[in-house]
């Protein structure tokens, strides 16, 4: 089932990009978020708070590289 494998995937890499998870797993950002939302409102994954871009000054940077997820169990 997908939901385990992407829990898996979290549990091994601790902190993920949601643009990794839509790559690894080809799923688009909108159906990932919906399927994060469930171990986050367990407790098991938190959304880290965005930044506005990646650190450096071009301001150009894809929302999905800075929404981060980090695994807590």
């Amino acid at each position: 089932m997908i939901l385990s494998d992407i829990r898996t995937y979290l549990q091994q890499h601790r902190r993920v990009a949601l643009r990794d998870l839509m790559t690894h797993f080809d799923i688009d950002a909108q159906t990932l978020r919906g399927m994060l939302e469930k171990w986050i409102r367990k407790g098991q994954l938190q959304k880290l708070p965005m930044t506005a871009s990646c650190g450096t000054q071009c301001c150009q940077c894809d929302p999905t590289l800075t929404e981060l997820y980090e695994w807590l169990n």
